[in-house]
Order: structure tokens, then sequence, then C-alpha cells
């Protein structure tokens, strides 16, 4: 397959290459000279993928990171490094947003890019890591040396391949591949073409891949273990997920198997409300989202917390007997969330067998004679009753959990705890689909609900 006209779209021109560069060499002196002229010992460079040139067309995120002598105390570098990123953006007319990742950070929105200034430490090895992003000086000085130029090109379309089929983004919220992650993978295997078809014969869950050859591998427990060759101690796949790993593997084989253009782009999602409520219909099952406002945190948090209390609230429904066949939960980070329940099992019989304990056992016979008395009856060697259901429907069992007296009966995390007791709405696909909350994004999240492999092949 001829992979030009994709790198024709995929591929910064010149003009955009040298904007970012223009622009990123202006905030980068700024810094420097605002630095010297303050008597802060620091110094800004250009990281990440803009640096390394791995970046995509129309997707460039520019990254600056402020270094700091190892011997300046923590709490300077924090305060330094947020004021000159915060005197860079307000000199570049931009907007800002304070974020945290081992430490706070500042984002600022400046000519139509988002521009991450990074305080970290000016660190030579891993042996002198501090925090985790200061690795990333590392990292770019690696790729810089290792990666050849038309390596890039490759790097360009594995990063594309996996945003059409969903599994880029290293995030909790895709749990995919991280960008440095792909340039070590083109490092490894050579290629686009050959690291899917590494992925579709080679990879199982354990596979390492251990360029300098450290033997470290065997340390981690991940599904893909890639030794960081700046850091012998860490995985850089640490964040890919069994499913994402697994995803990729299946659309490699597909793809090397009927290759097409349409692998690199997202596929559409044409449908509308009535077309999501008929294919609801015609499943025959019975589907109830639980809504509420997602809590002010980072999306990081969010997303963790979401899916631990989606699989609980999965546990227990069927532990009483409503059978989930699927499951999953969405939230646009600021004003809606919903985890979805889909149910083969919606309304349950008044009475359910117990089983209590063996006759041989006489104390814990008589306790549970003293509660069921002659309602009991033995089968084979225990004892049984029919005990009357608090629950015949989801959603009562819903309404009852969600409330401050049983809602620890949840693994549920602390910042939605304190939203769904605050405010929430347990409700039907249908009349969800029916009200002004439905939106394209939601479509969307149903979509990919109902058709969950979709993505991989085409």
């Amino acid at each position: 397959m001829d992979f030009n006209d994709i790198l024709m779209d995929i591929k910064p021109e010149r003009h955009e290459e040298e904007k970012i560069q223009s622009l990123s060499k202006i905030m980068i002196n700024y810094i420097n000279e605002l630095a010297q002229e303050k008597g802060i010992n620091a110094l800004a460079i250009l990281v990440g993928s803009v640096a390394k040139g791995t970046w995509l067309s129309g997707k460039a995120d520019i990254d600056i990171f402020i270094h700091f002598p190892l011997e300046t105390p923590l709490e300077e570098l924090k305060v330094k490094g947020l004021f000159l990123g915060h005197q860079c953006i307000k000199k570049m007319k931009g907007t800002f947003e304070e974020r945290y990742a081992s430490h706070p950070y500042v984002t600022g929105h400046i000519q139509g890019y988002d521009v991450d200034f990074v305080p970290c430490y000016a660190i030579k090895t891993a042996d002198d890591l501090k925090s985790a992003v200061d690795r990333t000086i590392l990292h770019t000085e690696y790729i810089n040396k290792h990666l050849q130029r038309e390596q890039i090109d490759e790097v360009l379309l594995l990063k594309k391949f996996m945003e059409g089929i969903e599994t880029y983004g290293s995030e909790f919220k895709v749990g995919g591949f991280a960008g440095y992650l792909c340039e070590l993978l083109i490092l490894e295997y050579g290629s686009f073409k050959e690291v899917l078809e590494a992925s579709s014969s080679l990879w199982k869950s354990g596979f390492i891949i251990d360029l300098e050859d450290y033997g470290t591998g065997v340390r981690f427990t991940e599904p893909l273990v890639v030794v960081d060759p700046t850091d012998k101690n860490r995985n850089v796949a640490a964040a890919l997920n069994i499913q994402k790993m697994s995803e990729f593997i299946v659309a490699s084989r597909n793809f090397l198997q009927d290759p097409k253009t349409s692998y690199f782009y997202p596929l559409s999602c044409y449908c509308n409300n009535k077309d999501i409520e008929a294919v609801f219909e015609d499943r025959g099952t019975k589907t109830i989202l639980i809504i509420f406002k997602p809590p002010k945190i980072p999306a990081d948090a969010i997303y963790p917390q979401l899916k631990k209390t989606e699989q609980s609230l999965e546990s227990k429904l069927n532990y009483d007997g409503f059978n989930v066949i699927n499951c999953g939960s969405w939230t646009d980070e600021s004003g809606i969330a919903i985890i979805s329940l889909e149910l083969d099992v919606w309304f349950l019989s008044k009475y359910k067998k117990h089983v209590g304990p063996k006759v041989f056992s006489r104390i814990h016979q008589e306790r549970f004679l003293d509660k069921y008395n002659q309602q009991a009856w033995v089968e084979n060697d225990q004892w049984v009753v029919n005990v009357e259901r608090k629950h015949r429907t989801p959603e009562s069992f819903l309404e009852d959990i969600l409330t401050p007296e049983n809602i620890h009966h949840l693994r549920i995390g602390k910042h939605l705890r304190k939203e769904i007791l605050m405010d929430h709405k347990v409700m039907g696909i249908n009349e969800f689909l029916k009200s002004d909350m439905c939106s394209n994004e939601t479509l969307k999240f149903f979509f990919d609900f109902l058709n969950p492999g979709n993505h991989l092949h085409r």
C-alpha cells in the first residue's frame, strides 16, 4: 500500500512547522531573558513531539520545560517555574489554566495552540530523577539522537493508525499508546508496517521490548513491557491496558490482510436518537442510566473513579440477580457524567432461595431455625428457605444503594460519591434519548456502547 496520500494529509507542511518553531523560539527566549533579568537560575527548552518533529498536522501541543539545577528546593522550583510560565502567557496575550502532574504546571492557550510550561529538574541521567516529568528531557534527547529522519514518517503513520482505531493516548480515559511509546516501537522494528507485523505475530501478554538490553523487563507485570532506554526501572507501556493492546493487535491483523486508507481515520457516526433507540429496542434488553454532574477534579482522576464505580455497580446488580451484560461510562468532564448498565434480567420474582447451614452443624442449624422456623426445609444435607427479595427491579436497587445510608456498599471514588449524593437521576435509555440532555457526544457514546468492536475493521 502506498502511504504517500496519507502522509500528505497528516505531515505538517513547511509553513506550519515554521510557525510553530518561530512561536516556540519567541516564548523560550522571553522566558530565558526574564529568568536572567529576575536572577532566576533556570533555562527553558523545547521538548516533546514538536521538538522531535513527530507531531501530526493540526495537532501540535507545544511543551516548554523550564529546568532548574538539582539543588533547587522543590517549593522554589514550583513558585518560580509557574511565575515564568504565567508571565510568558501574559506577554503572548494568551489565557491559562493550572494543572497538576507530579507537581503543578501551567497551560497557556496561545495563538491557537496549547502550550505547557512545566518546571522540572535538569537531570543528566535517570539516577538524578526527582519527579516523573524530569525524564521528558531525556526522552527528547534520546529520540532526536536515534530516530532517523525518514523514520519520522513511520512514527506519523503509526500514530495516525492508532488514532483511527482508537488506541492512541496514554491517559486513563483511553489506556492506549503514548507518543513516546510509538517512537520507541519504530526504533525497535524499523517501520510502521513492521510494527503491525510484529504485533500481529509476536506479541502476547507480558511481551518485552528492551532497546538497550538492560535485562530489567522481567520486573514488570503489565501486558506490554517496553523498558525505557533512558531509565531501566521504568516501563514506557505501563499505561497501556490489555484491552487496547488486544485491539491494536486485532486491527493490525485486519489491516495487513486488507489494507484500507480508512483505518487511519475515525469512523463517522451517522446516527440520531431514533436510530439508537431502535437498536436498543431490537436487542430486547433494558438499559438504565445513572446521570450526575462530574466532580471538578483533573480528567485523569475522573475516569478511574468512573470506571471503579461502574464496575462496582455491575458486580452488585449481578449479585442481586439482575444480569448485567454490558456496562460503560462517559463524561464531558464538566457538565454531565453517565454510567450505562444494560441488563437482560430486570424483573425478579418475589422470593429467592436462601441456602443455610448443613444439617450436621447443630449450632448454626439452631440459629437458622430460630429465624425461619417451619418455613425452612432440607435439600440433600443443607437447610434452605425462601426469603422475600428487597428489590425486584434494578431501579429500586439503584435508588436504594445510591443513598447516604447505603452508598458505602459500593467501591466508589470520594469525589464521585459527593456528586452522586448531591444530585443524580436514574432513568431508562428511551427517556434519556428524548431529553434535552442528549447530544451528539452522548449519541457517539451510545453508538460505541452498542458497537464496541466497530473501529477494529473497515
